[in-house]
Formats: C-alpha cells, sequence, structure tokens
C-alpha cells in the first residue's frame, strides 16, 4: 500500500465545489473516477479542504492509498491523460503514510482578485471581481493590516457554519496592485466558511467609502456577521497553496 500526494490546479466555473455531492459535478468526483480507471480500484481522495462551487485552485492539495505498481510520479501524467483540461495534476509522490492532506495541513495562502475599471476585463474575466469605479486603495491598505494576528473571525464567517472555535490565525494579509488589477493575498492557519470571500468584500466596502479602515477592529470584536462587509463572489477567490511546513514569515 502506498500514500500519494497530489498537487491540483483546477478552474473551478464548471464544478460545484471540491467535495463530492450527489447530484452535482465536483473535483473530488471527478478525479476519484480518473484514479478508479487508473488503479482498477476504488479510491478514496482526501482534499486538504474544500473550495466552494465557481473557487479555483492552483495548489489544492490531496492524496490517496493505493497498491498500484503505478510509479508515484507518474500518476501526474497518467490522470492527466484521462482528467478534462480545466483539470491538471502538477505532480505527485509518494509520502508516509502518516500524511493527510487535511490534518497535515499548518496553513494556506489565498489570492482574493478583482478588476476595477469602468468596463472590466475581457481575457481571464473569470477569475475577477468587476468593480465598476476606482477604489481607494490607501483606505484598503490601513484596513488589511486589522486582519493580521490571532483574532476571533465570527464576523466574517457565514452564517450556519458549524464550528467548535471561530478563533483563526492570520500570518500575512497584503494587498498586490497592478494597474487596474487588485489582489487580496492572505496566508492563515485556517479559515472559515467564506472567511476570505467576507474579508475581501469588507475591504471592497472600505474601498468603495461605505466602510471606515478604522472600523475593522471593531467589527472583529463585535463577533457581528451584519457588521462586515458584503461576500464577494466566488469566481474571484483562488486558493494559491497549502503548507505543511516552512510557512512564509512564520517559524511554523
Amino acid at each position: 500500500m502506498k500514500n500519494i500526494k497530489l498537487i491540483i490546479e483546477y478552474d473551478g466555473s464548471r464544478y460545484c465545489g471540491w467535495q463530492r455531492q450527489k447530484n452535482a459535478i465536483t473535483i473530488q468526483q471527478v478525479l476519484e473516477e480518473a484514479l478508479r480507471k487508473l488503479c482498477g480500484e476504488e479510491v478514496q481522495l482526501i482534499g486538504s479542504g474544500r473550495t466552494d462551487s465557481g473557487v479555483h485552485a492552483r495548489g489544492q492539495v490531496a492524496n490517496f492509498n493505493t497498491d498500484s505498481r503505478i510509479p508515484p510520479e507518474r500518476f501526474s501524467y497518467a490522470l492527466n491523460s484521462l482528467l478534462p483540461r480545466d483539470i491538471r495534476v502538477i505532480c505527485s509522490a509518494e509520502v508516509s503514510m502518516d500524511f493527510h492532506a487535511r490534518f497535515s495541513a499548518t496553513a494556506k495562502r489565498y489570492r482574493y482578485s478583482i478588476v476595477a475599471n469602468r468596463h472590466g476585463t475581457a481575457i481571464g474575466w473569470q477569475y475577477y471581481y468587476h468593480i465598476p469605479m476606482v477604489l481607494d486603495i490607501k483606505a484598503m491598505e490601513q484596513a488589511i493590516q486589522y486582519y493580521k494576528g490571532t483574532h476571533d473571525f465570527a464576523a466574517f464567517m457565514a452564517a450556519g457554519s458549524p464550528v467548535k472555535s471561530t478563533v483563526r490565525t492570520i500570518y500575512d494579509a497584503r494587498i498586490l496592485k497592478e494597474q487596474d488589477f487588485v489582489h487580496f493575498l492572505f496566508t492563515g492557519n485556517g479559515f472559515l466558511y467564506n472567511m476570505v470571500r467576507i474579508m475581501a468584500g469588507t475591504l471592497i466596502d472600505v474601498g468603495k467609502g461605505k466602510i471606515s479602515p478604522d472600523s475593522v477592529p471593531g467589527i472583529l470584536a463585535s463577533r457581528d456577521r451584519k457588521q462586515a462587509g458584503h461576500t464577494a463572489p466566488p469566481h474571484g477567490l483562488t486558493l494559491e497553496e497549502v503548507y505543511y511546513q516552512n510557512v512564509p514569515g512564520t517559524s511554523v
């Protein structure tokens, strides 16, 4: 028995998220069906975490156990010959049997991307949330600093999410601007349901002048979802990387 780790890139536009569902096509389902054909056995694929419908990934991580004799490093090539073009396995390797894509992870990095101009963009439009106005970048840069550190992020979680704790640590939060394209980068030890999209929506509302940047600490303290900004749509969100050690800027 071997434990195989995959790093997966996908365009989530056509899929109802990562996790297998009964009446919808998901990334996990497509990959498991390809693995079943390849290995000649039922395979349970463990992902580092869920991504919602329409969300993309450049560095999703998954693992599975198999008795297949296929060399570990060849799984990526073999799988890509069976997968649709919008799902690619970037690499595959054998790892120790105690590696678990979800429970072994120590941090994740997400990117939320917007295009802030009058008309949007035709090329790559499915990866950007279009904001038809100029945003106050300085105000957003001020606001994003308040996300850093360990906080209770209950105000930035979608209602009805069953979790034991809403406390999370954000190691890094920054804004990258490339002409009209703006990217929010968040690295943390974990994220609540819709947390990144609400954090992004709040920053956008700050950029529009609807929320003061200095009000973010109060929003965090309130633990009230109604105090935070809107939930940005899923298509601007990408899971960039999952860390298992050596998280940038930390001792993890």
